[in-house]
């Protein structure tokens, strides 16, 4: 009964843009375990500040981007790959954000030398229940000072 997807997006250019976004539908709850960025494109040190954050409608415009199982005797996720942010889609690289409001929950800062990861403990553990009216987003508030070669990913269960 694991049931755990992660949602990746490699090798892309960054900017001030969600690089993951998460909706649930009205079939499952989302429990996020897991999310991280990493860039190889710079040797150079910088900081670069991140977020996890919740947006109402008016969802950015995404690529599409299904789940992909972490085990492989799980069924397909009931998320499914979508650009719009609606229920029950998943998508990467916002081309356009939408003009939903954006709640912060987890605000951070990294290196782009050394990445950031993002573990919650078992009582931090982000859960956005099925039928909510909000996705979750990994989403850079700042463009870093060198944008290529990102990759970000999202982990989660679904129950």
């Amino acid at each position: 009964m694991s049931r755990e997807y992660v949602v990746p997006n490699t090798n892309f250019t960054a900017g001030a843009i969600t690089l993951i976004f998460v909706n649930p539908g009205t079939t499952a709850t989302l429990e996020f375990l897991r999310a991280w960025v990493s860039q190889a494109g710079s040797a150079t040190s910088a900081q670069q500040r991140v977020q996890l954050s919740t947006q109402v409608t008016a969802f950015p415009t995404l690529t599409s981007q299904a789940p992909v199982k972490l085990k492989l005797s799980d069924p397909t996720s009931a998320i499914t790959g979508g650009v719009a942010g609606a229920a029950g889609t998943s998508g990467i690289t916002a081309s356009a954000e939408g003009a939903g409001g954006k709640t912060v929950i987890y605000p951070d800062s990294f290196n782009v030398l050394n990445g950031w990861l993002w573990v919650p403990s078992p009582p931090e553990t982000m859960v956005m229940n099925a039928g909510g009216a909000s996705g979750l987003g990994l989403f850079l508030p700042v463009a870093p000072s060198s944008t290529a070669n990102y990759s970000a990913g999202m982990t989660f269960r679904e129950w």
